[in-house]
């Protein structure tokens, strides 16, 4: 009989990863400073791994309405907005928001996650939901928790979104549509084609829903989103987003028709049966609200950083994708060599995300870097120098800049731009047809005995991480690999380890030429 833990017990990635030193996770942040700068482990680093965008969480005003929040209400609801957890300022900020967004009505929830989980409630067994195969995991879990049909389509492709839709006129003319998008897509940083994707929803008789939690705050003349950005916010029915970026603070929003609101307010599981969102939550998040309605200097400073770090990187040869927002990816491609990039830009005082397989496609790992509006330009100088020493050490960057770069242009307000064309390079990783073919006996022969160390470490580093998490051109392999060998894949590491000692035992009287 199976042991529902088995799987639990056998899953080895994490004590790999803390055996080898790249886990990233988890990191413990003892204190913050300005919200730009935070310590861990006693170490002062700079935070560019957050997503809040305009500083907002260290602003004094911020905090004050917190505390003062905390000082009439207390700590918590105690309950759901259902029964007795609504209070007045619940109330006061769905009325703001509606009014910032330029919408019937709003409803908040205790987290941006449950947020999307919501529209479980408004999704029937005769509808279908176009999704782009990018959007958050919320949206993917909110419509899977559905009886909806869902149909995805290739990230930002809107032919194929199209070949669905009328594929669905065509079999099921009587179903409900909506198409749900990202608006920013959060680990790469380019912007849906909203315009294109309402001009098909007005075609086949669609809804159209954008989930703007890394857009709200950001995009836009008010910074309203991504409807805003593009003109389009009477074609946008339904607009999601997060308070724990923009906003400071903690929850989520959906705004729109008002019969649809008031729906999803009585009949969303993510709203009635859960705790509704504390007294400081709230009050922090109407507190950044104002700032953002009066303050358009943040957003404006905040794309300023943007275009200086996204052509702070391309100038030393680091591809930063297809972003065009605050959201700035550096594609590294090896998942191993990611995290040893992370790691030593922890080491050298630099706090940034690794995203591996299946976050993104294989051969596309990236470190992921987001900033703030009050980050100094001191701290990005900071960051761009330890960027390079990294990038030229680990051979991601070439050891002399590039003569030229293609500069990224940021979606500034009336810009309209929603990509970076994508290098080759990004291209092919996005396929999956990155990859190192290794060395051929020749050019083992003709390195030193420290460079074949240095490959051989890298070797047992990225086998020994695979062997707990393989990749998907691993199992493509596996067909070519005896099945002796593929019995005995726990033992390369150690026999790589014993036939490189002796390698060297033998060869140990040979000149080192490094």
């Amino acid at each position: 009989m199976s042991d529902v833990f088995e799987k639990c017990r056998s899953w080895k990635d994490y004590r790999i990863a803390k055996a080898t030193g790249l886990y990233p996770y988890y990191r413990a942040i003892e204190e913050s400073y300005g919200a730009t700068e935070v310590q861990i482990e006693g170490r002062r680093i700079i935070m560019v791994g957050s997503n809040n965008y305009l500083g907002l969480s260290a602003d004094p005003r911020v905090k004050e309405a917190a505390i003062k929040a905390v000082e009439r209400y207390g700590t918590t609801c105690s309950g759901s907005r259902l029964l007795n957890g609504t209070l007045a300022l619940h109330e006061e900020l769905e009325q703001r928001l509606a009014k910032f967004l330029n919408r019937e009505a709003a409803v908040v929830i205790s987290t941006g996650f449950q947020t999307n989980l919501a529209l479980s409630s408004i999704l029937g067994r005769h509808d279908i939901v176009f999704a782009d195969r990018q959007n958050h995991a919320s949206l993917v879990d909110g419509i899977r928790l559905s009886f909806a049909t869902e149909r995805k389509f290739r990230h930002n492709d809107l032919e194929h979104l199209e070949q669905l839709l009328q594929q669905a006129a065509e079999k099921e003319p009587k179903a409900g549509k909506i198409i749900i998008t990202d608006g920013v897509f959060s680990m790469e940083g380019d912007v849906c084609n909203l315009p294109r994707i309402v001009e098909l929803a007005q075609k086949y008789g669609a809804r159209v829903m954008t989930d703007d939690a890394h857009a709200m705050g950001v995009l836009g003349e008010q910074g309203r989103g991504t409807s805003e950005y593009f003109g389009l916010e009477k074609e946008t029915d339904l607009v999601m987003g997060t308070f724990s970026k923009s906003f400071a603070s903690l929850g989520g929003v959906l705004a729109g028709p008002s019969d649809v609101i008031n729906y999803i307010r009585h009949k969303s599981r993510s709203v009635i049966f859960s705790a509704s969102m504390t007294p400081a939550s709230i009050a922090s998040a109407l507190k950044a609200l104002e700032i953002i309605e009066a303050e358009p200097q943040r957003r404006a400073r905040l794309l300023d950083i943007a275009e200086k770090m996204h052509n702070g990187f391309r100038a030393m040869g680091f591809d930063t994708g297809v972003s065009v927002t605050p959201v700035v990816p550096v594609h590294i491609g090896d998942q191993v060599k990611c995290f040893r990039f992370w790691k030593a830009l922890h080491e050298a005082g630099v706090f940034a995300n690794p995203v591996i397989p299946p976050a993104v496609e294989a051969g596309h790992a990236l470190i992921r870097t987001s900033y703030m509006a009050t980050h100094t330009d001191e701290q990005l100088d900071r960051v761009l120098d330890i960027f390079e020493q990294i990038g030229k050490k680990l051979d991601v960057i070439p050891q002399t800049r590039p003569s030229t770069y293609t500069p990224v242009q940021i979606a500034r307000p009336g810009t309209m731009v929603r990509n970076n064309k994508a290098s080759e390079k990004w291209a092919a990783a996005s396929e999956g047809q990155n990859g190192h073919n290794g060395f051929t006996l020749d050019q083992l022969s003709r390195m030193s005995s420290r460079e074949v160390a240095g490959k051989l470490f890298d070797a047992v580093e990225t086998l020994t991480w695979r062997a707990a998490n393989l990749q998907p051109e691993d199992i493509r392999k596996l067909g070519q690999v005896p099945m002796k060998l593929w019995e005995k894949r726990a033992n390369i590491p150690g026999i790589l380890l014993e036939k490189g000692a002796s390698f060297f035992i033998r060869n140990g009287q040979h000149e080192d030429r490094s």
